[in-house]
């Protein structure tokens, strides 16, 4: 059963992706502006946020690139 709080990826699901995934899945994606299948990378502006805020955030909703 998927978790609507954590982009629709099951429970005990970990992200670990070789950097060739990464360069030809998601951040190709990423700068043509097309969706994910799942929402595993979300992205965090750090220069609207404080330090101590981001401890607040679930580690899993967050990557900070």
């Amino acid at each position: 059963m998927a978790n609507s709080s954590t982009g629709g990826v099951p429970p005990g699901f970990r992200f670990h992706p070789t950097d060739e995934e990464l360069l030809h899945y998601y951040l190709k994606k990423k700068v043509s502006f097309q969706k994910f299948d799942m929402e595993v990378i979300r992205e965090v502006d750090l220069n609207k946020m404080e330090p101590w805020e981001l401890q607040v955030l679930p580690r899993a909703s967050y990557a900070v690139c």
